[in-house]
């Protein structure tokens, strides 16, 4: 397909469908976002105006219907992944889906099948990996930078824990929010988890425990190639939005810190600070969002292979189950012995 446009239909505007349409429309040259769709035609109607986009629908089907249409951005709500995903690749177009595919890893299964079958591109929204600090530290390790690789440390803690309703259907911690860390963690290691083990429990909200979910979580990783992987999460950093890691191997260090709304220092005769970090993922992440839809748009013109698999999807997944698994039996458990 290369050196053509690329007719896009995307599904769902919610917050991260409309950060999406909004990159297709005005920030991605050589894409045209034909249709929105959502089941609130309204919402669709609404984004569709703002952005010039030409055709609105209530059913995603009409999008699939679409010969001009070549690829379709998956933003709906989790629980209808896996079966969009399948009708899409069915109707021979490539497809970018936000995490997770689906919370049953047969159903993962399912649509990965689906989409081999079709031979269409998948590409998943892990957009961690796309940006510029973590990008570096894997340079880094990629490189032989820091030397041999000893361990990586990651920090990511939310400034408020989500609604209720969210934590009740999420699939918990473990798949909506440390999930985005063990792809991470794949990422800058290159390599595979074998084990896991947790410790967590209930610390900022007695009603997420009562919704059969914890809110802080250690989680310890050994990869395959020796390397240790340690993992800090938490629902709630009054301070803002904490998404920080550190690389340490035999000949140094690399370290990142958070983003920040400004570089200011401000200096008394008392202390030194400046201002609490970004607040939230949509600013933390803005330029990773657009970097991974630049990478999908990137492979379905060129051919190129998209950076984020299905099967690094489904490999996180597993990681996070076999993390569920931890914290409930309390003791280290093999990850591969999850997807069994």
């Amino acid at each position: 397909m290369s050196n053509e446009c690329l007719n896009v239909g995307l599904i769902g505007v919610g917050r991260i469908g409309k950060l999406h349409a909004e990159h297709l429309a005005y920030r991605l040259p050589g894409v045209r976002l034909k249709t929105i769709a959502d089941v609130n035609v309204d919402a669709a109607q609404a984004c569709a105006t703002r952005l010039g986009v030409p055709v609105v629908s209530s059913d995603y089907r009409a999008i699939l219907d679409d010969r001009d249409i070549q690829a379709v951005v998956i933003c709906s709500p989790t629980n209808t992944h896996a079966q969009i995903v399948v009708e899409t690749a069915g109707a021979g177009k490539h497809i970018f889906c936000e995490k997770p595919i689906d919370l049953s890893l047969d159903r993962v299964d399912q649509a990965l099948a689906a989409v081999a079958q079709a031979g269409v591109l998948l590409q998943l929204g892990f957009n961690r990996r796309f940006d510029a600090n973590f990008a570096r530290v894997r340079q880094a390790i990629a490189s032989g930078e820091v030397g041999t690789l000893r361990f990586v440390h990651i920090v990511s803690r939310d400034p408020a824990p989500p609604p209720i309703e969210y934590v009740k259907v999420s699939g918990g911690i473990f798949m909506d929010m440390t999930i985005h860390d063990f792809d991470m963690a794949r990422f800058l290691v290159g390599d595979e988890v074998e084990e896991v083990y947790v410790s967590g429990g209930v610390m900022v909200d007695p009603a997420i425990g009562e919704a059969g979910d914890i809110d802080t979580a250690l989680t310890v990783l050994r990869f395959r190639n020796g390397v240790i992987g340690t993992i800090d999460n938490c629902r709630q950093a009054v301070y803002g939005y904490d998404q920080r890691v550190e690389a340490f191997g035999s000949r140094g260090s690399i370290q990142t810190d958070n983003n920040y709304a400004n570089s200011a220092i401000i200096a008394g005769d008392r202390s030194v600070g400046r201002d609490l970090p970004l607040n939230f993922f949509m600013e933390r992440y803005t330029e990773s969002f657009l970097a991974e839809m630049r990478a999908f748009v990137d492979a379905v013109l060129t051919g190129k292979p998209v950076a984020v698999t299905g099967e690094d999807a489904r490999k996180a997944m597993l990681i996070g189950l076999a993390a569920r698994r931890s914290y409930e039996t309390k003791r280290p458990e093999q990850v591969f012995n999850c997807g069994l």
